[in-house]
């Protein structure tokens, strides 16, 4: 691993807490040598649980990018991946969404995994991102349990239970052979809910800062050919002038 790495993890939802945790659970993973920077926008929904919530989220993301300086890579920490190819048009480095990083993992230890989510409206977006990559035939079902993603942050909340009565559901309906977490708020639950299931339990954060370290030890960035070359320089108007790409 290459000493000195800078790794910049984007909560993209408006919770300080969230992204506290995000922070604990990457460092768990991290080398000792990568250094983390989590950070929010500073404006945007403080929990991300729909289609708004994720347009209004991207802008988020393309605020942070335009204001951190330069990392070696990028985590964006939200399950629904918002504002995934823009941060790779914005960035050389390379830009991982704990969907994809998810996804990827979960196919290489089970040949079949189920997704268990937060809010049941929440399924149909995560649908589209099992298609949108490719994974139709690894994935074979997907859970809401219809917890609020704040919820997750709350010590008194039966969160856990609840995640777990679905994830045995899951595995028995869908003859699984792993479970992935469909939100960057559970990050905290995942060993606890392996030991509990027997089975690899996949927290798209955690994957994505080791997927992320790889890519930097095998000095692949991101392609500027194409689709993913950097923005063109144009002003941008009202409130968004500040995220307009200079010349």
């Amino acid at each position: 691993m290459i000493a000195g790495m800078k790794m910049l993890l984007v909560n993209p939802n408006t919770s300080a807490a969230m992204t506290a945790q995000i922070r604990i659970a990457a460092r768990e993973v991290a080398a000792a040598g990568t250094m983390l920077t989590a950070v929010n926008p500073g404006f945007g929904p403080e929990s991300i649980e729909g289609h708004y919530d994720e347009a209004v989220a991207a802008a988020g993301v393309a605020q942070v990018l335009r204001e951190q300086p330069p990392h070696d890579a990028v985590v964006l920490a939200c399950f629904g991946d918002p504002g995934l190819d823009a941060a790779r048009e914005a960035c050389a480095a390379p830009v991982l969404g704990i969907a994809e990083a998810a996804f990827h993992a979960a196919s290489f230890v089970a040949t079949g995994f189920s997704v268990v989510t937060t809010m049941t409206r929440t399924c149909i977006i995560a649908e589209r991102l099992v298609q949108r990559y490719g994974f139709e035939r690894a994935c074979r079902g997907i859970h809401g349990t219809d917890i609020a993603v704040l919820e997750l942050d709350d010590p008194a909340s039966d969160a856990f239970d609840r995640i777990e009565a679905a994830s045995r559901q899951a595995l028995e309906r869908d003859r699984s052979g792993a479970i992935v977490l469909g939100c960057a708020g559970m990050t905290t639950l995942a060993r606890r809910l392996q030991q509990r299931l027997q089975v690899p339990v996949i927290d798209g954060v955690g994957v994505a800062v080791k997927f992320a370290e790889a890519l930097v030890a095998l000095s692949l960035g991101t392609s500027k050919r194409g689709d993913y070359a950097t923005p063109l320089p144009k002003r941008y108007s009202g409130w968004a002038a500040p995220l307009g790409w200079p010349g």
